[in-house]
C-alpha cells in the first residue's frame, strides 16, 4: 500500500520554492547551491532531495508556475470584463499587484530561464508569448488601428517593460504602496495609449539602380 503524503508536505514544498526563488533572485541561479536552499528552509540536504531532485528542477518549477499564474490572471480578467478600456485597466492593475507578491519568482522567469534545456525553456516561453498575445489583443480591441500597423505587440512589450522597471526602484511604504500605485500605472498607460498618435508609414524603399554591365571582350587575351 502506497504511503500518503504528510500533512505538511504541500506547505514544506511551498516554503522550499519560496526560499529557492529568493536565493536565485539575490545571488543568481549559478551561484546558489542546494546546500544553501536546504539551510534556508531548515532542512537537511537529504530531506530537500525528497522534494526536488536538484536546483534545475527548482528553477524550472518556479519559472513555469509563475508564468502560468500570470496567464491565469489574464484569463480571469478576460472572463470578468469585456469592455476594452476597463479590461486593459484591470489587466494592468492586477499584473502590478501580482508582480508585487512574486518579485523573486519573476526574476527567475526573466533571468534564469536561459539556463534551462531547450524543451523546458520553449514550453515556458510559449506560455509567456500567450500572455503577451492576450495583452496585445486587448490593446487592439481598444484601438483597432494598431493591428494594421503591427503596433499592438510592441505596445504590450513597452507596458511590460514599464511594469518590470517599476520593481527595480519603487519601495513601498513611503507614502505610496502597490495598491495605490496599480491604478496610477493603468491610468498613465491608458491615457498615453489613447492619446498616442500613429507613427508615419515608412516610405517605400527605392529599388537600387542596376549597374549596366559591359559586355566582356572575349577576344582579348591575358598579357
Amino acid at each position: 500500500m502506497a504511503r500518503g503524503r504528510a500533512p505538511q508536505y504541500d506547505e514544506q514544498r511551498a516554503l522550499i520554492l519560496s526560499q529557492a526563488a529568493r536565493l536565485f533572485a539575490q545571488q543568481g541561479f549559478m551561484a546558489t547551491s542546494m546546500n544553501q536552499v536546504a539551510e534556508a528552509c531548515g532542512l537537511s540536504k537529504a530531506a530537500l532531495y525528497h522534494y526536488f531532485r536538484d536546483k534545475y528542477a527548482l528553477a524550472a518549477h518556479i519559472a513555469e508556475t509563475h508564468v502560468r499564474q500570470l496567464l491565469e490572471v489574464v484569463m480571469r480578467a478576460q472572463a470578468e470584463c469585456a469592455e476594452p478600456r476597463a479590461l486593459l485597466a484591470l489587466l494592468i492593475e492586477r499584473f502590478v499587484r501580482e508582480y508585487a507578491s512574486a518579485q523573486d519568482a519573476h526574476r527567475v522567469l526573466t533571468e534564469d530561464v536561459r539556463f534551462l534545456a531547450e524543451e523546458d525553456r520553449q514550453r515556458i516561453l510559449d506560455v509567456e508569448r500567450e500572455v503577451v498575445a492576450r495583452f496585445a489583443q486587448s490593446m487592439r480591441a481598444l484601438r483597432p488601428e494598431l493591428s494594421g500597423r503591427d503596433l499592438d505587440k510592441p505596445l504590450a512589450m513597452l507596458l511590460f517593460g514599464m511594469i518590470n522597471w517599476l520593481f527595480t526602484w519603487f519601495k513601498p511604504g513611503r507614502g505610496l504602496d502597490y495598491e495605490q500605485l496599480a491604478p496610477m500605472v493603468a491610468d498613465l498607460f491608458l491615457h498615453g495609449m489613447l492619446d498616442m498618435g500613429m507613427p508615419a508609414s515608412p516610405a517605400p524603399a527605392t529599388p537600387a539602380r542596376r549597374r549596366e554591365s559591359r559586355p566582356t571582350d572575349t577576344t582579348r587575351t591575358p598579357t
